[in-house]
Parts: C-alpha cells; structure tokens; sequence
C-alpha cells in the first residue's frame, strides 16, 4: 500500500512539472503584475515634492530609483527576450520629476509585459551583455530581474514609511 501510494505521489509530481515545460518564465511572468502593482503604487504614493528625497547624503534620491527600476527594466527585458529597447526621444533624468518618471515606470513594465510574453525557457542558457559589460546568461537576466523588482520594492517603502507615508502592500484593503 505505501509503495503504491509513493508511486502514485512521484506521478502526481511529475505529472505537473510536465504541465509547464517553461518554469522558469512562467513564474517570472506570474510575479511581473503583483511587483508592477506594488512599484507603480509606491510611485504614486510618494508625494512630488518627495521625489528629491533621499534618507542619507549617500543615498539615491526617491526620483533616482525609480528611474532605475525603469533603466533595469527596459535593458533586462530587452536582453532576455531579444526585442530592442526603445530609445526615448529625451532621455529621463531622475531630476525630472513623478509626473515624468511614472508614465515612464508604468511604460517599462508595459514594455516587460510584452517583450517576456514571447520568452520561454529554451534559451535561458544564452548569454547577454549585462550592467557593466559583464556577461550572464539569459536566466540570471531574468533572476535579476525579479529579484531587483523586490530589492526596488523595499526600498522604496523605506522611503515611503520614513516619510509618514504607507508602502501598497502595507495599506488597507479597499
């Protein structure tokens, strides 16, 4: 019976792996919407006049890393899914201010949305150019990706909270 029941749990899971044969992708694409909407919405919620604000001298302004997170977004979704990045006609200063920077930040993940709906995993093991001229593959492309999407997201609420104000996943449900 236990052996049975061993066998029956190894075809189960297999059985779902076999289901997505783009893992890797797929769960990139299922986080892009939540980080979207918890990036964009600390955007929002950071007044303009808070855009100049950085919590040390060291630190980046607020404006700076949202501009960042839209750098990130057009160079790596561009990379890994081999679709050109669009070049603005003038490019974006983080001094340019929320009225600028999140159309902007709202564009890039347009941008994301689309250029990874025709990623698969079939090419995460070539490689790209990356910040600096390194060179990585598709797949850290991609795991960086997501992982500077939260790395953004929390600081960016530290910003948010150091100045009264509550990140989107800290607020109320509505």
């Amino acid at each position: 019976m236990k052996k049975a029941i061993c066998v029956l749990l190894l075809l189960t899971a297999s059985s779902l792996l076999a289901q997505d044969k783009n893992p890797v992708t797929s769960a990139v694409k299922e986080i892009l919407p939540r980080q979207q909407k918890n990036l964009v919405g600390a955007a929002d919620e950071m007044p303009a006049a808070k855009y100049t604000y950085k919590p040390t001298e060291k630190q980046m302004p607020f404006g700076h890393l949202v501009l960042h997170v839209i750098q990130s977004n057009y160079m790596l979704c561009s990379k890994v899914s081999d679709t050109p990045e669009p070049k603005p006609a003038t490019p974006l200063k983080e001094t340019d201010g929320k009225d600028k920077l999140v159309p902007a930040l709202k564009a890039s993940f347009d941008f994301c949305s689309t250029a990874l709906g025709k990623v698969d995993d079939s090419k995460l093991a070539d490689e790209v150019e990356l910040f600096g001229g390194r060179k990585g593959s598709k797949a850290f492309a991609l795991l960086a990706l997501s992982g500077g999407w939260s790395d953004h997201y929390s600081a960016a609420a530290i910003y948010l909270r150091l100045n009264g104000l509550l990140p989107p996943t800290a607020q109320p449900k509505k």
